[in-house]
């Protein structure tokens, strides 16, 4: 019997990825995906489990679908991902309204939930975290204009503060193959920015045969028909000269590169378990910026961590007063239960916090001086559409990613469709926004 199925994803891009996978499995089998809760036969809430915050968002979700539920506004509510993947013991306790459960290793499974829940029954799984990567199709959700394309599941890591590897396994790469296929078939639906994730995609293959095979994918990924390819998250202790060689010679691989740093210190990297020190850091990023010209970074940074006293965080701001990198997600340390960092002694959370307030303070400094240096400047600018509230075009160049970055405001007499691309020649800027025209207009 066919049902309406709405969904929720909540949390980063491979999250939306495995939305997207259900979705298709349940639109496969016959089902309805309904865009609003109100009157369909089943809620799918997708969570995410790696910091509090995000446990709290995923609790507020799943109590709203509750009420409706006890409004007779819907019928049955399934919690996959994370959440329930770190808190298999306690969801079924604390979450009594919640009709089925599936882990991160059991997201094929939605199907059989589905009509599991709705013939009256209770269902919960958990299958094996440190399983192939499943390969099948997909709901695209967001714009057709870009697509995320994850590349590898898992993480071996083992950052001392990050709870991934235990929710998500072992590092496991995609077959190269099935990557490409799906890409390709993303280049026909007409993807035009292709956003290439994993937790840590510079590992890309090292579960094959220990040697790095991202730069050889990325050379095949630039030969189909795209025309930015965007790179999400590059570890600094796994780039290699080849690798940075593709990046700066293939025009399709966006000069933006987001390599997640969380902290400068010796001290503290050696004790959160990250590969490299200072020192090694520094190189690479010199390295990065000498060998691609007008590289733009993106990094995150944590405040607080276990080890950070006054004059850690004084070398922390110093360091990126020093580079400069003009993207940066700012977050104060959450002792997440099940890390080792959460055993270690650390400054309170409000401390952590009032350090977060002050790094981001030196972020948008470094943000506005950037900004300022394009004044003048023509940029390529992905077009998103009208945005009638600012009465202006909104955009994006190869300088922000797509709901992590900003946006680029631009005026045009002409009308411009989503989805083109267009030379925006910069004239301003707006609460760290850049504002700008259509360059064809001078």
């Amino acid at each position: 019997m066919p049902y309406n199925i709405h969904f929720i994803s909540l949390g980063c891009a491979k999250n939306v990825v495995n939305c997207e996978q259900m979705m298709a499995l349940c639109r496969d089998a016959g089902h309805t995906l309904r865009e609003t809760p109100e009157g369909a036969d089943a809620a799918v809430v997708n969570t995410c489990g790696f910091l509090s915050s995000a446990n709290e968002e995923a609790i507020e979700n799943i109590l709203r679908m509750s009420a409706l539920k006890t409004a007779g506004q819907l019928k049955k509510i399934i919690v996959t991902g994370c959440m329930p993947q770190r808190y298999q013991a306690e969801i079924r306790r604390e979450l009594p309204e919640v009709d089925g459960i599936l882990g991160t290793g059991s997201y094929k499974q939605i199907v059989e939930a589905v009509e599991a829940v709705m013939g009256g029954g209770i269902y919960e799984r958990y299958d094996d975290i440190h399983a192939p990567v499943d390969e099948f199709g997909r709901v695209l959700t967001t714009p057709e204009r870009y697509a995320y394309l994850r590349i590898a599941e898992g993480c071996d890591n083992w950052c001392a503060f990050c709870i991934i590897p235990k929710l998500r396994g072992r590092y496991r790469s995609r077959p190269m193959a099935g990557v490409l296929a799906e890409a390709k078939d993303l280049a026909a639906r007409g993807v035009r920015e292709l956003i290439v994730v994993a937790q840590d995609i510079t590992r890309y293959g090292t579960d094959w045969d220990g040697q790095h095979h991202l730069a050889e994918l990325l050379e095949e990924l630039c030969k189909l028909d795209f025309h930015w390819i965007r790179l999400h998250y590059l570890y600094p202790d796994q780039m290699d000269s080849r690798l940075i060689d593709v990046i700066a010679r293939e025009p399709k691989i966006l000069k933006y590169l987001d390599i997640p740093l969380q902290h400068c210190n010796d001290g503290i990297l050696r004790h959160m378990n990250r590969r490299g020190d200072k020192a090694y850091i520094e190189d690479l990023l010199d390295t990065l910026r000498e060998r691609i010209p007008g590289l733009v970074l993106r990094t995150s940074i944590i405040t607080g961590l276990p080890g950070e006293g006054e004059a850690e965080f004084e070398e922390l701001c110093q360091f990126l007063w020093d580079q400069r990198m003009p993207r940066a997600g700012v977050f104060p340390y959450s002792p997440e239960e099940g890390t080792p960092a959460a055993q270690m002694e650390r400054v309170d959370t409000e401390e952590a916090e009032r350090r977060a307030e002050l790094v981001v303070d030196i972020q948008s400094r470094i943000m506005d001086e950037w900004n300022e240096s394009l004044l003048g400047e023509t940029l390529e600018v992905l077009c998103e559409g009208f945005d009638g509230q600012s009465m202006s075009y909104v955009g994006r160049s190869y300088a922000e990613s797509p709901d992590i970055d900003g946006k680029i405001y631009f005026s045009s007499e002409r009308e411009i469709k989503a989805g083109s691309f267009v030379p925006v020649r910069i004239t301003g800027a707006m609460d760290g926004e850049l504002t700008g025209e259509l360059a064809e207009e001078e």
